[in-house]
């Protein structure tokens, strides 16, 4: 006998106040999630916390939640904290409007969470995000630095995103 567990997927629309407390309950998470991997030396860059609760907003939320999240989120952390650094908020800003599209959009069009899904979505968002920051900063060794150094993170994104999206959100 196959236990199977159904994971409600959402696409809140902009005119739902449910919608803005939902973006702010994430923005919240990625403000804290962040100044705890901070520190761990080269925490930022190592397990990029900055993306991790845009991946479930938009996975779980759709892409306006994720969107809200992306955009919200690195320019709270920059202005209260000066990390992410204002010469970095281009890039990362792509980065989190890559992810929360590229996450919502495959919510949307699957309708369910897999490993493989979540998988997808990272890859997705950081090769087209990387094929961005290079365009942007002409060096394409500084614009590879996530899939350099920030394995972990994606690692993270990837199994963390999942289980919280499919397990410890059930509404």
């Amino acid at each position: 006998m196959a236990i199977t567990s159904t994971t409600r997927l959402y696409s809140l629309p902009y005119g739902s106040l449910k919608t803005y407390r939902t973006a702010l309950l994430f923005v919240a998470g990625n403000i804290v999630l962040p100044q705890l991997f901070h520190l761990i030396p080269q925490g930022g860059v190592t397990w990029l916390p900055i993306y991790f609760f845009t991946l479930i907003g938009a996975y779980k939320y759709g892409w306006r939640v994720g969107l809200l999240t992306a955009v919200l989120s690195p320019l709270v952390n920059s202005f209260l904290f000066g990390m992410p650094a204002a010469a970095s908020l281009p890039a990362i800003l792509l980065k989190s409007c890559l992810l929360a599209a590229f996450a919502g959009w495959t919510a949307r069009r699957t309708g369910k969470v897999t490993l493989a899904l979540m998988l997808g979505v990272v890859l997705a968002y950081q090769a087209v995000g990387t094929l961005g920051e290079w365009a942007m900063k002409g060096d394409f060794y500084l614009a590879a630095q996530d899939f350099r150094i920030g394995i972990p993170g994606m690692l993270l994104q990837i199994a963390g995103g999942y289980l919280v999206v499919k397990y410890l959100i059930r509404k």
